[in-house]
């Protein structure tokens, strides 16, 4: 469901991690904020309608980061089982074959995870609509078959599009749906710079890794086009969100406190910048980073327009 389901392999660490920290990194902590900020978004929209269910706020909030954290686990066991992490693999992923958890540990506990996750969608449904039980499910399916199944989502060239649909767009939508009962057009505006952020930061990974999983069969979005287009795109991404959020304040579906993402744009060029001239994963680590970084600073300083906005209200 999520940008890596977000599957970095990434940020952080290059060093084997020990004690808590294994099953810290375990989770992929620079891809929960992914999981935060579409939350925190819908649920700001629906307080500028004058609607907010703290407990519904949190139990969405929680089944989100678990999904996204049950994803990242399916992506570890996955990616070991058909070998693409070995000690030598860059990032903080590769826990079972570095730190030696068991495989079956790693699945179990995603799926723990995802049943945590349904315990708490039961109580959202009860408070808002049961449709939103079908939606969920779509999104752990969608989760899961991200790195697992006989054709991984991951091994195509839409993975871009499936993580920032499901992570910027529908969950946007389900957090403001809950809190309100319905959709509007300008949710659906909002949840559109955020898809296109999140799906950068596995574009990102994407790049990083193009000659490993290209050798290992995998026909992602940057290996169709080339290292140097997707560093393109990923540019014309970033762009293209700023332009975004522009519309919405030039066309009224929100205020000019929106642009203090416009504060985020040193992290995405240097994002951009450390991508080019470089072709080993460990030397775009730092592009990784700042993508991933870009991400959480538009999210959540879009947040802040949003609490301006409700508060000059």
């Amino acid at each position: 469901m999520h940008p890596e389901s977000q599957t970095t392999r990434n940020v952080s660490s290059l060093k084997p991690n020990d004690g808590w920290r294994v099953w810290w990194m375990l989770l992929r902590p620079h891809t929960l904020t992914a999981a935060f900020v579409p939350v925190m978004i819908g649920t700001l929209l629906a307080l500028l309608e004058n609607s907010l269910h703290i407990g519904l706020f949190l139990a969405m909030l929680l089944a989100s980061i678990l999904i996204q954290s049950a994803t990242n686990m399916f992506n570890e066991y996955f990616d070991y089982k058909r070998g693409l992490d070995t000690k030598e693999s860059v990032g903080i992923g590769g826990a079972i074959v570095r730190n030696g958890i068991k495989p079956k540990t790693v699945l179990y506990l995603g799926f723990s995870f995802f049943g945590i996750s349904i315990i708490l969608g039961v109580y959202i449904c009860l408070l808002s609509s049961w449709w939103i039980a079908v939606v969920g499910l779509i999104c752990m399916a969608a989760g899961y078959f991200y790195t697992g199944g006989p054709i991984p989502i991951a091994y195509t060239p839409f993975g871009e599009l499936m993580s920032g649909f499901f992570m910027g767009v529908i969950i946007i939508l389900i957090s403001f749906f809950i809190q309100t009962g319905t959709i509007t057009f300008t949710t659906v505006l909002h949840s559109i710079p955020i898809a296109i952020t999140i799906a950068a930061i596995l574009l990102a990974n994407n790049i990083r890794d193009l000659d490993g999983d290209k050798k290992n069969g995998r026909k992602t979005l940057a290996i169709l086009i080339g290292r140097q287009k997707a560093i393109t795109l990923l540019a014309g991404m970033f762009i293209t969100a700023y332009l975004f959020v522009l519309f919405m304040i030039l066309f009224g579906y929100t205020t000019w406190w929106s642009f203090l993402v416009l504060l985020s744009i040193p992290k995405a060029t240097f994002a951009v910048k450390q991508f080019i001239g470089k072709t080993k994963p460990i030397e775009m680590m730092p592009a990784m980073k700042a993508t991933a970084e870009t991400n959480t600073l538009f999210g959540f300083l879009l947040s802040i327009g949003l609490i301006i906005q409700f508060i000059t209200l």
